[in-house]
């Protein structure tokens, strides 16, 4: 009797389907016509593949898509006599500094020879009036023992202690060498090199229940750029201590490595050694 119950059911279902309707063969005419016709429709309906994705999608691609990096303004001074050039040779005008916290500090007053004579060093924070070359000429100009030594000694000053004039000449013979080298203005080149070598991070000390701990912090544009130029300066009296490099090629070879990133650099170096001892002291 299940059995009879289940063939009867079976039957009515199948009463109940739609029977499918038998399909009528095109005439090959017409099939030949469609198939001519149909990849011109598909050509019309087709859509892009902006236009396949969905409005989301889309829009958040149009909103984050990438854009030529914006140009970098940079707020400098006017000078008031921009047809100088230092040493009669080489111009500011075309200098452009990237790093915003040393735009404030670096001076590229235009000035034929880099001597003040001492008229802007009163004052807070007189040196960031001091143009640049001036200020790189009274770090050769220094005399005394570095902070490193070198084959158990380290003489600064290359002869030139209180001679400006003789610290003068090596800066521009090494402004010399760097243009035939680079082929580049040699202001732009020491530009770079102390946006590259300025150190964002040392460590100071300090006291806590009487106990001195060393911690991590920020420097300063102002010390950042003094940095700079001392670590330059100091290399090029390194690199011709008691060798035959003269004292101008190897400054010249200091800022054009320094201007590159590259590890033969010694500013490069003390910079990388400085910010690795603050940040195992955070």
């Amino acid at each position: 009797m299940g059995a009879e119950k289940e063939e009867k059911k079976e039957k009515q279902a199948k009463e109940k389907e739609p029977s499918a309707k038998p399909v009528k063969e095109m005439k090959p005419e017409v099939k030949a016509e469609v198939q001519k016709t149909a990849p011109q429709e598909h050509k019309l309906n087709a859509k892009t593949p902006q236009e396949n994705k969905p409005r989301a999608e889309h829009l958040a691609e149009k909103q984050f898509a990438v854009n030529p990096a914006p140009k970098i303004l940079v707020p400098q001074r006017k000078n008031l006599f921009p047809e100088n050039k230092v040493f009669n040779r080489w111009s500011f005008n075309d200098v452009r500094i990237t790093d915003l916290g040393l735009a404030r500090y670096i001076c590229l007053d235009s000035m034929i020879l880099p001597h003040s004579f001492g008229r802007k060093t009163g004052g807070k924070f007189g040196k960031s009036k001091i143009n640049l070359v001036e200020r790189l000429v009274n770090k050769v100009m220094r005399s005394g023992q570095g902070k490193r030594k070198l084959s158990g000694k380290f003489i600064r000053g290359r002869g030139s202690c209180g001679k400006k004039m003789q610290a003068m000449r090596i800066v521009e013979g090494a402004f010399e060498i760097v243009e035939k080298k680079t082929g580049k203005n040699p202001v732009q080149v020491l530009v770079t090199a102390i946006e590259n070598t300025a150190p964002r991070e040392d460590v100071t000390r300090i006291k806590r229940g009487g106990v001195p701990y060393t911690v991590a912090v920020d420097v300063s544009p102002q010390i950042r750029l003094d940095e700079a130029l001392k670590n330059i300066a100091l290399a090029g009296f390194g690199n011709s201590f008691n060798k035959k490099v003269s004292a101008a090629e190897a400054l010249a070879e200091e800022m054009v490595a320094a201007s590159t990133n590259d590890t033969k650099s010694s500013a490069a170096k003390r910079r990388d050694e400085i910010e690795r001892i603050a940040k195992a002291s955070r």
